[in-house]
């Protein structure tokens, strides 16, 4: 004798779908939600080494820039933007900006022209090339603190070696970092010295992604010397390393600060005052945090927008190719 189920009965075969679509949408939901669980967990600790050392420090220096706070100081006042407003009406600040723009225009330049020169003159060899890398790169590896002292040794007024040099060869001499005139392009030299290897590598890598196959098509089409193969193939496609090289020299420029404190200490008469030194000074020996900081935000600015000129001409060029 059969038993009549009305329940069963009445289901119908899209009932049954239903529950399956609904089922598999809470599968699917719980599983994005463990999946996402799993991504907060995993990045939480990067986020948090972030936060800790990166964006709580940049938002407290913006704090500190509105107050006249002064290291060591137990109180403090909120001051606005009065801070702001005594740095771009301080003289020794713009003289600062100044130096730093014309440092900036002297390493950068120098440093690429040199840096892409250098190498081309290795990739164009076939020997020792391993030898050249590791000399030229040397500079770029020692500590900088150290080569300071030996640059001062050499440029010594009296007994340096250039000087010795000058001397010998019936050249005029120069107390090179006491005298206004010369103690900026000197440190800008130094500059270049030190970033030379750091382009010379970065060129190196861009050379070597060129494919040989357009050297081959331009000799075909007529480019037979060097210059010309450098014109229609070398320049062209090595035009995003050379956008890379500038930002990051240029970077690497406004930062400079180990020469100036060992060398010049902003002299003389603040013919060397860089914006890094100039916030260091005020921050750290003058105790005048909070100017200190609102120096720092000015720099923070011109660092933060260089990088968004860097990330927008290297996008223009990725969705160009």
């Amino acid at each position: 004798m059969s038993v009549f189920d009305p329940t069963a009965h009445n289901q119908s075969p899209a009932d049954g779908s239903i529950a399956l679509r609904r089922d598999r949408a809470q599968a699917a939901k719980r599983l994005n939600r463990m999946e996402a669980l799993a991504g907060y967990a995993l990045a939480g600790p990067a986020f948090l080494l972030i936060l800790i050392l990166f964006i709580l420090p940049v938002f407290a220096v913006f704090v500190i820039a509105t107050t006249d706070w002064q290291f060591g100081a137990t109180t403090l006042s909120f001051v606005g933007l009065a801070n702001f407003r005594e740095v771009f009406g301080d003289a020794d600040f713009r003289a600062a900006l100044i130096n730093t723009i014309v440092y900036v225009m002297m390493v950068v330049p120098g440093t690429v022209i040199l840096g892409l020169a250098i190498a081309l003159l290795i990739e164009s060899g076939q020997s020792l090339r391993s030898f050249y890398r590791a000399i030229h790169f040397l500079p770029f590896m020692a500590t900088l603190a150290a080569m300071a002292v030996a640059w001062e040794a050499l440029l010594h007024p009296t007994i340096g070696l250039v000087n010795q040099t000058l001397a010998s060869l019936g050249l005029p001499t120069a107390n090179w970092l006491r005298d206004e005139d010369t103690v900026l392009p000197v440190l800008a030299l130094i500059g270049i010295w030190q970033n030379l290897g750091f382009a010379m590598v970065l060129f190196l890598a861009g050379l070597k992604a060129i494919p040989q196959d357009l050297y081959d098509a331009a000799d075909i089409d007529g480019a037979d010397l060097w210059i010309d193969r450098l014109r229609t193939v070398t320049l062209p496609m090595l035009g995003p390393v050379t956008m890379f090289v500038v930002i990051v020299m240029a970077l690497r420029a406004f930062e400079t600060f180990d020469t100036i404190e060992i060398l010049t200490q902003g002299g003389p008469g603040h013919a060397s005052d860089v914006l890094v030194y100039t916030l260091y000074r005020e921050s750290f020996e003058y105790l005048r945090t909070g100017y200190g900081a609102a120096v720092t935000v000015v720099f923070l600015m011109i660092v933060v927008a260089l990088t968004l000129i860097q990330a927008r001409i290297m996008d223009k060029r990725v969705h160009y190719q």
